[in-house]
């Protein structure tokens, strides 16, 4: 198990080194830096948002504004933590200007970017929070339509729910975002700790 810990997290760091010399798209240059994600190498639940807003544009990490208090939140009422279990990360690595939402062409971009960190990752679950990453990671265009099933590819399991953003601006989804999370949490209760159900392990 420290070995399989120390691959993923040099795996992960020489991708790290990788990403932070990405130029695909304009984002680059107009933020501060990469934010390329972070939690616990060997997580069996990847979160996956849309981009670094203002907060972790300065701060170089993913959720950590108001949304990311929350997701922290409702993660520990949960029982999870983002060191523990659990990975954080967004579709692009870089903010985009006035926090707008990543186009086509920037999330194509830096497609190459989140593969690599699921590859190296190979989570038993994929948390989708927000239309951006609904529409990048499953092909449907909104997260109305996506939340409330499980979609299987590849022997990982993918779940949309609200982004915590969102949750913001219309509390009255916060009851269906706990039980998207509580149906997150029974299904890797469910898989168990590894075996034939973890993929690339």
């Amino acid at each position: 198990m420290a070995e399989q810990v120390g691959d993923k997290a040099a795996g992960l760091e020489a991708l790290r080194r990788q990403v932070e010399q990405c130029h695909r798209c304009g984002l680059r240059d107009q933020a501060h830096g990469v934010v390329f994600g972070e939690g616990d190498p060997v997580a069996r639940i990847v979160f996956v948002g849309e981009g670094p807003g203002q907060e972790e544009d300065r701060l170089l990490r993913p959720f950590v504004g108001r949304a990311g208090q929350l997701l922290d939140k409702m993660l520990a009422a949960g029982g999870l933590d983002r060191f523990h279990g659990v990975y954080i990360v967004n579709v692009v690595k870089c903010r985009p200007p006035n926090n707008r939402t990543p186009t086509l062409d920037e999330r194509k971009a830096c497609w190459p970017n989140l593969s690599a960190q699921l590859r190296i990752l190979s989570p038993n679950i994929v948390v989708l929070l927000g239309a951006t990453a609904v529409r990048t990671l499953l092909g449907i265009s909104r997260v109305s339509q996506a939340r409330g099933q499980w979609y299987e590819r590849g022997g990982v399991w993918f779940r949309a729910t609200f982004h915590p953003a969102a949750l913001l601006r219309n509390p009255s989804w916060k009851a269906g975002a706990w039980e998207d999370l509580q149906a997150v949490i029974a299904k890797s209760q469910e898989l168990g700790a590894g075996g034939a159900q973890r993929q690339g392990t």
